[in-house]
């Protein structure tokens, strides 16, 4: 049956192409607000493929008149709420903005949802594994508990592993669902804000809202102009001009990379699903790449010598050190499990960007 879907940030790296795939049999508006730090400065409406496929309208979240008219003019039967601003760097120079965005931007989605979604069922909201802070570790007793924050004072000696407050080793282990939010920055903590504000606002309606915790998204259309953009692109990037990776720590940051398809068609089940999932699902690829061995398949990949790498030292406040997903219960509740492997969806993006890269040049 045909619906009427409005997807949030629609145009983006992950909502163009979710909105292509749902156009095909559905009503789908993007709302987006175009930003030049994602999509440059030209004819971006067009650089999104979806011209003559959704209606498109340029808006932004955090405004409150633009998000009430187009979902009282459009009364979707679903939402993906994809808006947001993204990156751990950049949240801490201006939390101003990634608050107004993320917090005030989901707030008033539903209250737009409340006051003129009458035809809303569900709303699909895209959250972010950042919500664990460092993630699950197993102590010494064999204990499954969420690492506390790693210490400043520790990585400034180059040591850089997991520690429990008596400064005991913590051995990281795949996070599972049921892991308590503990968010190590100001990007996270807007993540988890806008989970609360969906599952709380809409208590004692009949709107279900679904959450999915996203891991490392990466894959062709991802921006490559944008400096908070994922460490796959900017290495994309150094690599094109010639220079040399920097590898933060000692390359044995760990991420789970999940492809950009995979996620697009998690988002999809999420949508489709008989019944929205009773708890926040971890989407990722369940399958641990060090920094360190993802700098160096790059580094293949343009035929440069796998050698062309610093491992620094260097470090950012609020990078956690082991973010892996378990992924069990995607599948248990969804039927969704990734279905491309690191090297091949490597391969996929680095292609894609090799020729893109020519297009900005």
């Amino acid at each position: 049956m045909t619906q009427r879907i409005l997807i949030t940030g629609g145009a983006g790296f992950i909502g163009s192409r979710l909105a292509k795939l749902l156009c095909e049999d559905n009503d789908v508006m993007v709302f987006d607000n175009f930003h030049p730090q994602v999509h440059g400065y030209t004819r971006v409406e067009e650089a999104t493929g979806l011209v003559g496929k959704c209606r498109i309208v340029r808006g932004d979240v955090a405004n409150a008149e633009e998000l009430n008219s187009a979902v009282r003019a459009f009364n979707p039967d679903l939402i993906y709420h994809l808006a947001a601003e993204t990156g751990t760097g950049q949240s801490y120079d201006e939390p101003t903005r990634y608050n107004l965005v993320n917090v005030v931007g989901t707030s008033n989605l539903i209250e737009a949802v409340r006051a003129h979604g009458s035809a809303v069922r569900r709303i699909v909201l895209s959250s972010s594994r950042a919500i664990y802070g460092e993630g699950a570790a197993r102590d010494a007793q064999g204990r499954v508990r969420n690492a506390p924050p790693r210490r400043i004072e520790d990585m400034r000696r180059g040591d850089f592993d997991l520690k429990d407050e008596q400064g005991a080793i913590l051995a990281p282990v795949p996070t599972s669902e049921t892991l308590s939010a503990a968010p190590a920055s100001i990007y996270a903590s807007t993540k988890l804000m806008q989970e609360y504000i969906c599952t709380q606002c809409v208590a004692g309606t009949e709107v279900e809202v679904a959450i999915l915790r996203l891991q490392n998204v990466y894959g062709p259309g991802q921006s490559l102009r944008n400096p908070y953009t994922g460490v796959i692109s900017i290495f994309c990037q150094k690599v094109e001009q010639g220079e040399w990776l920097d590898v933060f720590e000692d390359g044995q940051i760990i991420r789970d990379f999940v492809y950009v398809d995979d996620v697009v068609d998690a988002f999809r089940c999420c949508g489709t699903s008989r019944a929205s999932p009773p708890l926040p699902i971890n989407i990722g690829s369940g399958t641990p790449v060090s920094i360190l061995e993802m700098a160096k398949s790059v580094l293949s990949l343009y035929g440069r010598s796998p050698d062309d790498h610093r491992v620094t030292g260097s470090f950012r406040a609020g990078d956690v050190r082991h973010a892996v997903a378990e992924i069990a219960l995607a599948r248990e509740q969804l039927g969704w499990q990734p279905r491309t492997g690191f090297a091949t969806g490597l391969k996929h993006f680095v292609e894609w960007a090799k020729e893109s890269q020519v297009a900005l040049t």
